[in-house]
């Protein structure tokens, strides 16, 4: 059998088809199911010296579905109990609001979402606050799931999380654009003088915190762009998530850090942003 020569442009478009195949199959069948642990130290100048090192596993944005989310989710889980982390923070959209039809389908997902979520453990429990997807389907539903598989919900309210004599507030507040946020009922039982870790799904949220005595922020909602090509800016960002859009940010005396999500909404594929669990390890500020 005789094989006629390929032509440069002939290879070229073939090594182009090949790349552009290999690409799809990573941000598709790859990427989207390969969560990444990301660790940061925070120093907070009011950090309790009696919790220095205490963690935090930071997880947003779970978009349950059968199909594509579970198995991040399913992985996610395995990866944060070998952690071992003080605490669980889970910052909103369990569910996801369908592109069309009836909105509270999406919060079918809420139950299997959440038995999913409570196989996490941390010797401080799991919290969460609610994400705009979860209020537009049905929070009511969403809420009942979690909070009936023992993850705690914070609405517009804190609770005192202390270890070895030291103090420090865990803040959460209602979603900021599909919600009634209040953040000053919601610190009105901290004292002035202790730190307050506040869960807020939108991460732009910020520039409203940061005039509160707020630490630290920790949000989700922009799935770090989710796709994101190099030398340019993600194709497509939500409101409130256009600033502080991945990563650790200092907003005046405020510290940010916004999570890249686990799951993904209207495209199941990431591109260059896998999904992300967040290990933060709290530490005092030096004088």
């Amino acid at each position: 059998m005789s094989f006629s020569p390929i032509n440069r442009r002939k290879f070229i478009q073939v090594c182009g088809a090949g790349l552009v195949g290999a690409l799809g199959a990573d941000a598709f069948l790859i990427e989207p199911n390969l969560p990444k642990v990301v660790r940061k130290e925070i120093h907070l100048q009011r950090w309790p010296a009696r919790m220095e090192g205490f963690t935090i596993a930071l997880l947003s944005d779970f978009h349950y579905d059968s199909v594509f989310s579970v198995h991040p989710i399913r992985s996610s889980i395995h990866t944060v109990n070998a952690l071992n982390p003080d605490l669980i923070a889970l910052t909103g959209d369990f569910v996801t609001e369908p592109a069309v039809g009836n909105p509270e389908l999406g919060a079918a997902a809420a139950e299997p979402c959440a038995d999913l979520l409570s196989q996490l453990k941390a010797p401080h429990g799991l919290w969460a606050v609610l994400g705009n997807h979860d209020l537009s389907t049905n929070a009511s539903r969403v809420s009942s799931a979690l909070t009936g598989k023992g993850i705690q919900l914070l609405t517009n309210r804190s609770i005192p999380v202390e270890r070895e004599g030291g103090r420090f507030w865990l803040t959460g507040v209602d979603d900021v654009l599909d919600g009634r946020p209040d953040l000053e009922a919601a610190l009105h039982v901290v004292p002035s003088n202790e730190p307050a870790v506040l869960l807020a799904h939108e991460p732009d949220y910020a520039d409203d915190a940061a005039g509160y005595p707020v630490d630290l922020q920790l949000s989700g909602h922009s799935h770090g762009g989710q796709v994101r090509f190099p030398f340019v800016p993600p194709l497509f960002l939500p409101e409130l998530g256009k600033k502080y859009v991945w990563g650790l940010y200092k907003i005046g005396q405020l510290t940010l850090y916004t999570n890249a999500g686990i799951g993904t909404v209207r495209i199941a594929a990431r591109f260059n942003c896998p999904p992300e669990i967040t290990l933060l390890t709290l530490r005092r500020a030096p004088v």
